[in-house]
């Protein structure tokens, strides 16, 4: 185990992390608001940093939201930030059908508006957006109605996911040339008071096992939306730093892709979730102790206004 792992960031260390990366990626929910709700200090981090000259990015696994949808949100909270610094899992499920599977056809997609709208961005159309309400006996649901020219599903946050859904999706999936794409695999979505309700790993998962197949996630921490940052921006992962609330997404991106890591308390995971990791020896556990931790990203104020 690395020993030096899992550094409380305070002081002069701060000014030295800082001036060894050239861009951070941050996560959003946990790290610079808790729902619509902004947390204190966090926009005159982002903006100071890019006014020092660093790259600023968000990646985020939510689906719900387009880019220009999170950019409108940055502004009106007081980030100084534009739709080119936004990666969610909306528009890399666009880019990896677009650039890495090169797709020629339709896409069967459970998921929401704003992944339709960053498919039909770079010209994928789709077929699937709304409620499927079930009809018929059970014998008719294998015979269900298929758009011949679908060559993909693509799963995300489907407030309206259904048993007509999920049996739509494996019809498509019975044939083999028929791509399964996911946007994440978070199984639980954490809200305000410690409440929480079922993510889209649940729904990935429900497809996965209808289908017998495993899906292609874009979502952290998958390597892929890292790549999609680092393809459009020229990134060197060696002078990048990964910020983020969750361990099991957040961190272990980070981890895969050799950025430095930092947790912040503001958010899921907790410093006793990190103990727990570095006592286990599991090297797939270990991958997700962060370098540093923090309690909230407004500890970086003094060094970046020093």
């Amino acid at each position: 185990m690395d020993v030096s792992k899992c550094t409380r960031l305070s002081g002069p260390l701060i000014k030295q992390m800082l001036n060894s990366v050239d861009s951070v990626l941050f996560d959003c929910d946990g790290v610079i608001w808790r729902g619509d709700q902004v947390i204190l200090g966090t926009p005159d981090v982002i903006n100071l940093l890019k006014k020092n000259g660093k790259k600023v990015f968000f990646v985020t696994n939510n689906s719900t939201k387009t880019r220009k949808m999170y950019a409108d949100k940055l502004a009106l909270m007081g980030f100084n930030a534009t739709e080119d610094d936004v990666f969610g899992t909306a528009y890399c499920s666009a880019m990896y059908l677009k650039k890495v599977s090169k797709l020629q056809g339709k896409v069967y997609l459970i998921g929401s508006n704003a992944m339709r709208q960053e498919l039909e961005k770079v010209g994928i159309q789709q077929t699937g957006v709304g409620p499927d309400h079930i009809s018929g006996v059970q014998m008719d649901w294998p015979n269900v109605p298929l758009d011949p020219e679908v060559k993909a599903v693509v799963v995300g946050f489907d407030e309206h996911f259904s048993y007509r859904k999920l049996n739509r999706a494996l019809q498509y999936l019975n044939n083999p040339d028929c791509l399964l794409v996911g946007t994440n695999t978070d199984t639980r979505l954490p809200l305000e008071g410690g409440k929480v309700v079922p993510g889209t790993g649940c729904i990935l998962k429900a497809v996965e096992i209808a289908a017998q197949r495993q899906a292609q996630t874009v979502g952290k921490p998958n390597h892929f939306m890292y790549d999609c940052v680092a393809s459009q921006f020229g990134l060197d992962s060696a002078r990048c730093l990964m910020v983020g609330d969750r361990l099991d997404t957040d961190i272990l991106l980070g981890s895969n892709c050799g950025l430095k890591t930092l947790l912040t308390l503001t958010g899921v995971s907790t410093v006793a979730d990190v103990e727990a990791h570095q006592e286990s020896g599991c090297p797939e556990r270990l991958a997700m102790v962060p370098d540093y931790y923090v309690e909230s990203i407004a500890e970086l104020l003094p060094a970046l206004q020093g």
